[in-house]
């Protein structure tokens, strides 16, 4: 299975150079259950990536491009009055999909980012009363501008909250870009890719990262920073319990990738600013990336 992790981890980075952090994120996001927001200006490689990791699975994909104009059934699907059988037949939305590209989800009104409230949660989707169950496994990974606020909608705390982690690209350094230019003649497109990793192999990996020792000083300290979060005075809403599990879940993942079989206290403080910033309003204008690494030098370490 670590061959089949490395292979993926290998596909995906034929064609985002550079980017072996993001990568990783990305991966800890799918094994451990979650899903995964970028935030990040345009042209950095953010619908790449995502498309990328499309073409890796070997399962449906589906991309949305959210618009102010879209609409929840234009998502979850709708029933259409079928005349020859004198009845209503469920025409299916792009949610039913193994990994959903939500493009720009900003850009949806809140009515409509609230249609994937309950898919991001509970695998499902209820349409005129009746729940169907999404295909397993179900990824999201949706993309945003940060720096771009005209005719867009801010995602609400607990749509936020549905997200495993957060990351960003950044753009490149002088020699990652280059090698971009390099690219355009002879380089890998999203296009010739191949699924390096099946449907049935991802839960498998997902399985394998749920059974990754995380001890009990280790759990304590995930508690106590989280914990810091909700009492801290530059903090007005700290992290939920969704928020506790998912960093425990993104650190086995984690730890599982680096190739061990238990957790240390560097897989968490890696991934507490991807894991703990999107949940948190802090106060007074201030950045929750500063204010989440002061909580982690103020925690004691196990």
């Amino acid at each position: 299975m670590r061959e089949k992790l490395e292979a993926l981890t290998h596909n995906l980075s034929r064609t985002i150079v550079g980017k072996t952090e993001a990568i990783r994120l990305v991966v800890v996001a799918i094994l451990g259950g979650g899903h995964a927001l970028l935030e990040d200006v345009p042209g950095v490689g953010k619908t790449l990536l995502a498309k990328s990791l499309a073409r890796s699975l070997d399962g449906k994909f589906q991309r949305l491009q959210c618009t102010p104009d879209l609409l929840p059934t234009d998502i979850t699907g709708t029933n259409i009055w079928n005349p020859k059988s004198g009845e209503f037949t469920f025409l299916p939305g792009p949610i039913f999909a193994n990994i959903l590209l939500a493009d720009e989800i900003n850009r949806a009104t809140p009515r409509t980012q609230s249609a994937l409230l309950e898919v991001m949660e509970e695998h499902q989707v209820t349409v005129d009363g009746v729940s169907r169950a999404v295909p397993t496994p179900f990824f999201v990974i949706a993309t945003q501008n940060p720096v771009e606020y005209q005719g867009t909608f801010p995602l609400p705390e607990a749509q936020m909250d549905r997200f495993m982690l957060s990351l960003s690209l950044g753009y490149p350094s002088e020699t990652e870009e280059l090698q971009m230019l390099q690219n355009l003649t002879d380089g890998i497109k999203v296009a010739d890719l191949q699924p390096c990793i099946t449907l049935e192999e991802i839960a498998q990996l997902r399985q394998l990262c749920s059974q990754v020792r995380v001890e009990t000083p280790l759990q304590q300290y995930i508690l106590d920073l989280v914990r810091a979060t909700r009492q801290d005075e530059e903090i007005s809403l700290g992290v939920s319990p969704r928020g506790t599990v998912a960093l425990q879940k993104a650190t086995q993942a984690l730890a599982f990738i680096l190739g061990r079989d238990y957790a240390i206290p560097d897989d968490v403080k890696f991934l507490v600013p991807h894991v703990l910033c999107h949940r948190l309003i802090p106060r007074g204008g201030r950045s929750a990336r500063t204010v989440v690494e002061r909580l982690l030098r103020s925690v004691n370490i196990p």
